[in-house]
């Protein structure tokens, strides 16, 4: 029997979109790949393989998750079989370089950015960017890992070469321009089947760790989700439109991503910089509430009508 099959390794960030499918009374299984085998001559199940697996899986102690994943992928997409944000989604995933010249690619402007790997590379990328504030990220992330805000090479320096330094799981730190908006604030645009869903205004104010889940307030010192502040930091932009949402739903076409939140940031010129692209998209429950419209739900969906297809 067909059924749609669930590719990820942190129930946490998944249990609402099941509990969606449950509603719809739409059949699933679930693929947990912290670890498994594969055996590549036997002809994989039939139905719907939505790709769900996270850049930080390696911070919930799922080191070799994207890497089994890209081989069950590959297994997948050999036989023919419906996938979901397949390999080339996987890749743009687990690395923000990859993003980036992909983004350029499309046309769509990204902040000035350097990949440097060692320490004393990290320091000639910053010297070389030559901007009054940068920051650092790493890499291969997820959860904002690694950003952090610098004014000056010698602060740099105290931080590169200090116990605090945190290490990239692939060795490549990104030194990149600050874009500042004048509000504190970013954008993440929502995209389910390609298409644009709906966009929310995030507020930045406190920190970098932007991830929308509800687990994220546990996890997250500063991750916004469920936090009771007067100005709430996640707002859905009602009847948000802008150009950019067609040229990153052709992003989305060229690179086979089917679901993701892309973010961007819009300097004091209006100048729109994009700089995340997460295929393994999570919604502010909270934000969704308040604005009657649901991700998950969404999400569920879409799974259900292309699982008619196969």
């Amino acid at each position: 029997m067909k059924k749609i099959h669930i590719i990820h390794e942190n129930s946490e960030w998944t249990n609402h979109l099941t509990k969606r499918l449950e509603e719809l009374q739409l059949d699933y299984e679930e693929w947990f790949l912290d670890q498994g085998l594969v055996d590549l001559s036997k002809e994989p199940p039939e139905g719907v393989f939505y790709n769900r697996i996270s850049a930080s899986s390696h911070t919930r102690n799922h080191r070799f998750a994207p890497e089994l994943t890209e081989s069950v992928l590959a297994w997948l997409e050999r036989y023919g079989k419906k996938v979901l944000n397949g390999n080339r989604a996987l890749r743009l995933e687990v690395s923000k370089v990859n993003q980036y010249m992909a983004l350029n690619a499309a046309g769509i402007k990204t902040p000035e950015t350097f990949a440097a790997v060692g320490k004393e590379q990290i320091i000639e990328a910053a010297e070389n960017l030559n901007k009054p504030s940068f920051i650092t990220k790493h890499n291969r992330a997820g959860k904002g890992l690694g950003v952090q805000l610098f004014h000056s090479v010698d602060a740099l320096k105290n931080y590169v070469y200090s116990d605090s330094f945190e290490e990239p799981l692939d060795g490549t730190t990104l030194i990149q321009e600050y874009i500042e908006a004048p509000d504190a604030s970013i954008t993440r645009c929502e995209f389910i089947g390609g298409k644009f869903m709906y966009a929310v205004k995030v507020d930045t104010s406190k920190g970098f760790e932007l991830c929308p889940a509800d687990v994220c307030q546990v996890d997250d010192l500063f991750c916004p989700a469920g936090e009771q502040e007067e100005k709430p930091k996640f707002e859905i932009r009602e009847n948000f439109t802008h150009d950019i949402l067609s040229s990153y739903e052709t992003f989305l076409l060229e690179n086979g991503i089917d679901i993701a939140g892309i973010e961007f940031i819009q300097d004091k010129e209006g100048t729109i910089y994009t700089y995340d692209v997460n295929t393994n998209t999570n919604y502010n429950k909270d934000a969704e509430a308040k604005y009657g419209q649901y991700g998950m739900l969404e999400l569920a969906k879409y799974l259900g009508e292309q699982l008619k297809t196969v």
